[in-house]
């Protein structure tokens, strides 16, 4: 594995998914494929005005850095990148982008996977949802199917 096969960034600006891809994989010929997840901030049915995330800077990166070390310890992936937000985003803006490059499809899937099921339990991130009717909620408690998805691996 090559020198900065991982990128990983917490940021509170939006991010281009077309321009991660591409620093990802342009320039690459022995990359057979790149899959991407890109989670959404969803309106949870209307109620939803925004997601307030918080993160512990320099340990959010760190965990993150350790999940994709792992992945990339797991399957032979030639390069991840993993961006995610912090601040308040709103109904339908991009909260994370995890990119897995590969020359076959299946490392890049499963490293793909992997990461997003344990940025999902263990980044250390804190949610708060915000109403459309001006309340801030409570802080999002982690939900046992993101428990469930871990054991799988």
């Amino acid at each position: 594995m090559s020198e900065g096969a991982i990128s990983v960034r917490v940021q509170r600006a939006p991010f281009d998914i077309g321009a991660e891809i591409a620093a990802l994989a342009d320039g690459r010929t022995d990359i057979g494929g790149v899959v991407t997840f890109t989670g959404h901030c969803r309106d949870e049915g209307g109620v939803l005005a925004a997601l307030e995330l918080e993160h512990y800077p320099g340990m959010a990166e760190a965990e993150i850095a350790r999940i994709a070390q792992e992945a990339l310890g797991r399957w032979p992936v030639l390069g991840l990148r993993i961006v995610h937000r912090h601040g308040v985003i709103r109904p339908g803006e991009p909260i994370v982008l995890v990119a897995a490059a590969a020359a076959h499809r299946q490392a890049a899937f499963l490293a793909a996977d992997f990461v997003m099921d344990f940025l999902k339990s263990r980044a250390p991130f804190w949610k708060k949802e915000h109403g459309r009717d001006g309340k801030a909620g409570d802080w999002v408690s982690a939900k046992e199917a993101d428990e469930a998805a871990l054991r799988r691996w």
